[in-house]
């Protein structure tokens, strides 16, 4: 794990002299050999379990030091005619039907690609959330509009419009409705599938507070990928998350979607560059992987403003690529790793796609993606 600025002062401090008879002495000595046994554990970095990868992984960059976005994190809009023409029909349709999306909301860096390659994320149940997780650019209230009751059918129109094969429906947390949402989510689902019977449907879901009825109502609505994101580690839940929201809490959603209804697959989603550890990080995917977790991404935080979380370290995409073979390693179906990467990116459909239409005839793909 990178040192935050916070750590490097003390250790500028610390290889300083300090007077030999001051009281904090003997701190300071055990502290100075406590930082050197970390730095000896943690350099050079090595890829990550035996047997992953014999590759060197360059540094992560400490963000407080150079908050500059590294070159790889820099994105362009759609360049070519028909992608610009395909995001401004997708922009327009959602508009006419009054439909919000999370690739908006929380100004994904991937928009551009998504919706010029006309893909996009349907939030339901509006654009204000009862939370306020401080990485996230969604906006706050503790008392959000009425739900729309015409949203579901507004959303199997517009899907209908559009032609997909694959669309993703995402939704803020809405703690003020007795059920969460969870019955809107399962009318919008059942909504799209009556529609187009073949149509794949994958919610990110919110945890509901723990209920297992609201979580039940959602994964036997007719989806196919039931998608519920850990965040990031054990530790920094408190710090990224809601207080409403928790590690234990969103393992057991995971873990009955998947007791439920075992065809369904489960996903998830780790921010990285946040305060993290290798350690911990490798843990939390373990830790899905018990609970039945299939599909996993990982991707860099990014800060929406300056009223948000802090980014803490630029995560390279050596290191990315790394996660990616230590994921399928352990056993995930699918790992999705990249600096740009996000829980809806549309780059994980086509292999979800065939994944789910494989199992339906009883040939389910091997453990690993391509």
């Amino acid at each position: 794990m990178l040192a935050t600025p916070r750590l490097a002062t003390a250790r500028r401090f610390l290889s300083s002299e300090a007077p030999a008879k001051s009281r904090y002495g003997k701190r300071l000595a055990d502290l100075r050999a406590q930082l050197a046994a970390e730095d000896d554990a943690t350099l050079p970095i090595n890829l990550f379990s035996p047997g992953a990868s014999s590759a060197v992984v360059p540094p992560r960059t400490d963000a407080y030091e150079d908050p500059s976005k590294p070159p790889w994190l820099k994105v362009r809009p759609p360049g070519d005619h028909d992608a610009q023409a395909e995001y401004q029909r997708l922009r327009k349709s959602l508009r006419g039907l009054k439909l919000s999306t999370v690739c908006e909301e929380a100004r994904c860096p991937n928009i551009g690609e998504c919706w010029g390659g006309g893909t996009a994320t349907i939030m339901l149940m509006g654009d204000a959330c009862t939370r306020g997780c401080r990485f996230c650019n969604i906006k706050t209230s503790r008392a959000p509009p009425p739900l729309d009751e015409h949203e579901p059918d507004n959303v199997a129109i517009a899907v209908a419009k559009w032609g997909l094969k694959y669309i993703v429906l995402t939704s803020v947390d809405r703690d003020d409705i007795p059920d969460g949402g969870a019955s809107h989510i399962a009318r919008t689902v059942q909504g799209l599938k009556q529609r187009q019977p073949d149509l794949l449907v994958e919610t990110l879901s919110p945890d509901f507070s723990g209920h297992q009825a609201a979580v039940d109502q959602v994964v036997t609505s007719g989806l196919d990928v039931f998608a519920h994101n850990v965040e990031t580690v054990q530790r920094l839940q408190p710090v990224v998350r809601d207080r409403r929201a928790g590690y234990a809490q969103s393992l057991n959603v995971l873990e009955r979607a998947k007791t439920i209804c075992p065809d369904v697959v489960t996903k998830t989603s780790i921010m990285l560059g946040v305060g993290e550890s290798d350690a911990e990080v490798r843990q939390t995917m373990q830790d899905c992987l018990d609970v039945g977790v299939e599909v996993i991404t990982l991707g860099q935080y990014l800060r929406p403003s300056k009223r948000h979380l802090k980014v803490e370290q630029w995560v390279t995409p050596e290191e990315f690529d790394a996660w990616k073979v230590e994921g399928e390693n352990m056993g995930f179906s699918y790992v999705a790793s990249g600096p740009l990467v996000r829980s809806s990116y549309r780059a994980g459909e086509f292999f979800l796609e065939s994944l789910i239409r494989k199992r339906r005839a009883g040939k389910a793909p091997a453990a690993t993606a391509e």
